[in-house]
């Protein structure tokens, strides 16, 4: 007799071992006709797994986040099985899932094409059609190693030799395909009817520049069709407001290859750079930080001992002059603990807090450049704070309580709570890591907030919390973040006199609200679609002249509108107004003012509004009192 327990609770008992096909089959046809795979015992398993024990089972469908990866996986491998019988002398490399897809490399004599993709996606859906079913099959390392070189799949070969001598290598075949894989699968290729292929990139073999460059075939699938074309309408709107193509188009920065990973400011985004670092000055100056400026180039002996040498050197630009070695700052704390250290510090003068827009350099692969997003030279909106043990819960509860409002102020409202714990390389000593990853868990607690807890991802020097925003388009962003550090400040000598006038060493509190600038900007580009808020926005008022009649009009308008601290931009060509007014819509500014002979007699502006409403002529002062109130509750566009 055999006992199944379900995630409801209930039991169900079998004569015998079963599959859990036949468990979800027993539960009913609908469920049995929709399982793509089980859980057994916590374990994700194929629908022929049999149970042949006592155990809980859960049964997995399309509705599931793991069925939904478990069709990406199998699709790619369908794509796969594509792809060898269009093109035979191919090899495939690796296929995995990853967020709303897949991919799978492959090596290949030319490039694919556009119509190799058509012809790749129709094949797919042909074996679809086939509904092939899908076995796994298990073999000794060495067994697999000689099936893969037998079918010349080289790379598949050298996969399986690096996986340790006496494990069992487990296969999938679907006709006449089999490729590597833990599993599981979906249980035919009939299951596979809701996919689109996306695109062709180039990958290294194994992410390594000095490997031959593969074809990366990127593709998308899902459980349904309503799933897929939502995925496809969020892709269209994504490349609508894409940071790269609307920075181009509004003329606030370029990327180009003679310095990859780093932004070339135009005079209109750094203007919104400037707003948003304002911004942020005022809330440092709000909340008891001091604004301080460390170098970029520091010694390598002091990155040697506050650890970063060990634990991220290939990440560090370095340079030498004098025979000495130094790198170029990929974060800003060592030069904050210098800060510390440079008077003695009494428990007094504890919280000491000071924040800093720190220019950082961090060599990343190329590959992983994305515009804003991912870049080798940011800024971040960096602060530390100097506290004793006592206080980490009131400073990481009141830091939590600030990055709500900033983020509100911004225009972002949905913010998820992930906090890390300690990784696998790390320094210090485990009791010092379980004070720092409870006053950060009790600091959440103590707020009524829900978080996730992210196993082994925190820092090497101690765990953090992360904030991640979710955009218009549902996209997830880790952007703030807090840390505690009971490591850093003593190896780079940081203490203080204590009440009981003894030496102590305090903890550090690593923080930053935004992350890199550059991100937030990008982000906020994407979320706005480049049309911003009125006090975010690079310029937040055109002046037109209808004729050249009301040039000196114009002009004094845009004057008084400069002196009251308003972004302003003239248009005084001698063009036709409506012409005038057309391109300043495209630059997406939130106000058009023209003036004709009627407002320069009155003293008014017409106003035009972003969005083509127009909202009448109003008094020259009404009007910079109403950009001024905007400007000062940072209020979102209202027109």
């Amino acid at each position: 007799m055999v006992a199944i327990t379900l995630p409801d609770g209930s039991k169900r008992e079998f004569s015998g071992a079963v599959t859990v096909a036949d468990v979800a089959a027993d539960i009913g046809a609908g469920l049995a006709k929709a399982a793509l795979a089980g859980r057994v015992d916590g374990e994700l398993v194929d629908l022929s797994f049999v149970v042949d024990h006592d155990a809980t089972v859960a049964i997995i469908t399309g509705r599931d986040p793991e069925g939904v990866e478990i069709i990406r996986h199998s699709t790619a491998h369908l794509m796969a099985q594509a792809v060898k019988e269009l093109f035979p002398e191919a090899q495939v490399t690796i296929g995995p899932a990853i967020e709303n897809g897949f991919y799978y490399d492959f090596s290949y004599t030319r490039p694919f094409t556009p119509e190799d993709l058509k012809a790749i996606e129709d094949r797919m859906d042909e074996i679809v059609k086939r509904d092939l079913k899908v076995e796994r099959l298990e073999m000794s390392r060495d067994d697999a190693v000689a099936f893969f070189l037998g079918l010349g799949e080289k790379y598949k070969a050298e996969l399986i030799e690096a996986i340790p001598q006496g494990e069992t290598i487990s296969l999938y075949r679907q006709g006449e395909f089999t490729d590597l894989c833990r599993g599981p699968h979906v249980p035919s290729t009939g299951r596979l009817k809701v996919h689109r292929l996306m695109k062709v990139a180039g990958a290294y073999w194994r992410g390594d520049s000095k490997n031959e460059m593969l074809q990366r075939i990127y593709g998308t699938a899902w459980a349904t069709k309503d799933e897929l074309k939502a995925y496809l309408t969020m892709l269209e709107e994504a490349e609508k407001r894409d940071h790269r193509r609307l920075g181009r188009e509004l003329d606030l920065f370029h990327l180009q290859d003679e310095a990859p990973g780093m932004i070339f400011w135009h005079a209109k985004g750094w203007a919104l750079w400037q707003v948003v670092e304002q911004y942020m000055r005022r809330v440092y100056q709000d909340n008891g930080y001091g604004e301080v400026k460390a170098p970029q180039l520091l010694d390598r002996s002091l990155w040697e001992r506050s650890g970063h040498w060990a634990k991220y050197r290939e990440n560090m630009f370095t340079t030498e002059s004098e025979n000495r070695y130094y790198a170029l700052k990929p974060m800003n704390c060592p030069g904050h603990i210098q800060i510390f250290n440079y008077a003695l510090r009494s428990y007094r003068d504890l919280p000491f807090r000071v924040g800093e827009f720190g220019q950082c350099h961090r060599n990343e692969p190329s590959g992983s450049l994305h515009g804003m997003m991912r870049v080798r030279g940011f800024t971040q909106d960096d602060g530390h704070i100097f506290c004793t043990e006592d206080q980490i819960l009131a400073e990481c509860e009141a830091y939590t309580r600030l990055v709500q409002k900033v983020y509100k102020d911004f225009g972002f409202n949905e913010i998820a709570y992930k906090v890390a714990t300690r990784p696998e390389m790390r320094i210090g000593e485990d009791s010092a890591w379980d004070k720092a990853e409870s006053a950060l868990m009790q600091s959440l607690d103590a707020l009524g907030i829900n978080y996730e807890i992210l196993e082994g991802e925190g820092a090497f020097y101690g765990p953090k919390i992360e904030y991640h925003l979710k955009d218009c388009l549902g996209r997830s962003w880790q952007c703030g973040t807090i840390q505690v550090d009971f490591q850093m400040p003593g190896r780079l000598g940081a203490e203080y006199v204590a009440e009981d006038n003894t030496r102590k060493v305090p903890v550090m509190l690593h923080r930053a609200i935004l992350g890199s600038l550059e991100r937030w900007i990008g982000m906020l580009i994407e979320e706005y679609a480049g049309a911003f808020p009125t006090w975010l926005a690079p310029v937040q008022a055109a002046v037109a002249c209808i004729t050249d009649a009301q040039k000196d009009y114009a002009e004094e308008v845009a004057r008084k509108l400069h002196e009251a601290h308003i972004r302003v931009q003239s248009d005084l060509r001698s063009e036709k107004i409506n012409y005038k007014i057309r391109e300043l819509s495209l630059q997406k500014i939130p106000y058009i003012l023209v003036v004709g002979e009627k407002e320069k007699q009155t003293g008014c502006v017409a106003v035009r509004a972003r969005g083509g409403k127009d909202l009448g002529s109003i008094k020259l002062d009404d009007f910079i009192a109403m950009i001024t109130e905007e400007d000062q509750t940072r209020s979102a566009f209202k027109h």
